[in-house]
């Protein structure tokens, strides 16, 4: 059965929804940047059905000024509240003895910054956020990749030759390559690794996307991060939207779910 729960955080009402199951382990689901708890392409409603079919109970919400809660959105960074009272009311609707969180992009983020306060257990992390330049242009990883790629093809060297280029992009582009690594992604890169010791963790990323790249790169980076499993899949979308793309998230999710559940 799935039913709306409303339940109270920093003075405002967050509503959130329920997929009941008889697990005693339970999912958590965290939205990423400005989406409601449905998720792109009502990715994390199919999430939840999926996995509380398998007897796993998922909890998902809408944070602070987001879909149908009150308050002010503030962003990813002032979640903590928010992820600690989605935690507090799904253990209290279910019983669960045990939670897992999950979350994409900058949810990923939140919970590997926030994940100990709301009292989760182990983390699933979908191509965590690492930074990026208020421009509109991705991070210096990815633009490596994306242009490692395009000299691979002959049809690009014809558009150039062309003039079917843009040009200043292009000078944008290799700008940004030579740049040194941004002080802001290496430190929210280093605090991510700080969150992420001693809790058990899966990391999944569709390796196109330029968010995963520029996790993988920044991850790379590090002096010593700590030990998590990465798991990869050859897709440049970001939310995981094709049919062949949400059945491997679907299995990955659940696999760990039932790895966490029964360590």
């Amino acid at each position: 059965m799935r039913r709306l729960i409303s339940f109270p955080c920093a003075g405002e009402t967050l509503i959130g929804t329920l997929d009941e199951a008889p697990g005693r382990t339970g999912l958590l689901i965290v939205s990423g940047g400005n989406e409601i708890r449905i998720g792109a392409h009502r990715g994390m409603a199919e999430l939840a059905g999926a996995v509380a079919a398998e007897g796993i109970p998922v909890f998902r919400f809408d944070r602070r000024g987001i879909g149908d809660s009150s308050g002010l959105n503030a962003g990813y960074e002032s979640s903590a509240p928010d992820i600690a009272a989605a935690a507090a009311t799904f253990i209290a609707e279910t019983g669960i003895t045990r939670l897992i969180g999950f979350g994409n992009c900058d949810a990923a983020t939140a919970l590997a910054l926030f994940h100990t306060v709301a009292g989760i257990d182990s983390l699933i992390l979908a191509n965590p956020w690492t930074g990026g330049a208020a421009d509109a242009l991705p991070a210096a990883a990815a633009i490596r990749a994306r242009y490692a790629e395009k000299l691979r093809d002959p049809r690009e060297w014809l558009r150039l030759i062309r003039g079917g280029v843009d040009l200043g992009r292009l000078t944008k582009g290799l700008r940004r390559i030579a740049a040194s690594p941004s002080k802001e992604s290496d430190d929210l890169t280093a605090r991510i690794a700080s969150g992420l010791a001693g809790c058990a963790t899966t990391i999944l990323l569709a390796e196109r996307d330029n968010t995963a790249i520029a996790f993988r790169d920044a991850w790379r980076r590090l002096p010593s991060p700590p030990p998590v499993t990465i798991e990869s899949l050859d897709s440049a979308s970001h939310s995981f939207a094709s049919p062949a793309d949400k059945a491997w998230l679907y299995d990955r999710v659940l696999a760990a779910v039932r790895a966490y559940s029964a360590a």
